[in-house]
């Protein structure tokens, strides 16, 4: 029974804040005002008045993003690029990116205390035993640039490569510096591409798609190198 619940847990967790989350914006006027004034300032596009509404938050703005990646790691409701997105359209390209660089570096490094203090055992419960078992493989496989080309595509799984590379034991530093190495390049390529809503989209679109390229030139190098080794 419990090991069926740790094994749900984020769906759990994720179907009962969607939940609230519901009945709050038609039970609650104050949370519908700011639920709607949200969705119209994020969706707007224009960066000066996204800027502006998170400004609003004053200090506390970078906060909320920073923990709130910290969070979607438990959460499939927020994906962790939306959260980019917003960082970067809510601050400019310049301290934009530097926030997404904190928050990463910041929800990675809860991911891998979590992954290296729990152990194998808890995390399989959250993101599956087949999931840990391959990634598992790819890092023992191709170690620092696994942890920075699935941290360079924004649609692969950046949460469990975090736990998994706790469960290993990697050296934290080794870890972070492929985190920021994978990272630095895909912030950077939204920044210079997100002028719009519509510029993220495509900037997404073809950071994946650069990404994946450069991975599977890496994965057939490598394999060509150990064969000449052999």
């Amino acid at each position: 029974m419990q090991k069926n619940l740790v094994k749900h847990l984020p769906k759990i967790v994720s179907i009962v804040i969607l939940v609230a989350v519901v009945l709050g914006y038609f039970l609650i006027p104050e949370m519908k005002d700011f639920m709607n004034e949200a969705w119209s300032v994020l969706s707007s596009g224009d960066e000066q008045k996204i800027e502006n509404w998170v400004s609003s938050f004053g200090w506390a703005g970078p906060v909320v993003l920073i923990l709130a990646m910290i969070a979607q790691m438990f959460l499939i409701v927020i994906p962790s690029v939306a959260l980019m997105v917003v960082c970067i359209l809510a601050y400019g390209p310049v301290w934009g990116s530097l926030l997404v660089l904190v928050a990463v570096s910041s929800a990675s490094s809860v991911g891998y205390i979590l992954g290296k203090k729990l152990g194998s055992g808890l995390i399989n419960n959250l993101i599956g035993s087949s999931t840990e078992t391959k990634l598992e493989d790819f890092i023992e496989d191709y170690g620092f640039w696994a942890i920075a080309i699935t941290r360079l595509n924004p649609f692969l799984s950046n949460d469990a490569i975090s736990f998994v590379g706790g469960i290993l034991k990697m050296n934290y530093f080794k870890f972070l510096a492929a985190t920021l190495a994978g990272i630095a390049p895909l912030t950077l390529f939204i920044a210079i591409m997100g002028q719009s809503t519509s510029g993220m989209k495509s900037g997404l679109l073809w950071g994946s798609v650069i990404s994946l390229v450069i991975f599977c030139l890496y994965v057939y190098w490598s394999k060509k190198r150990k064969k000449k080794k052999s």
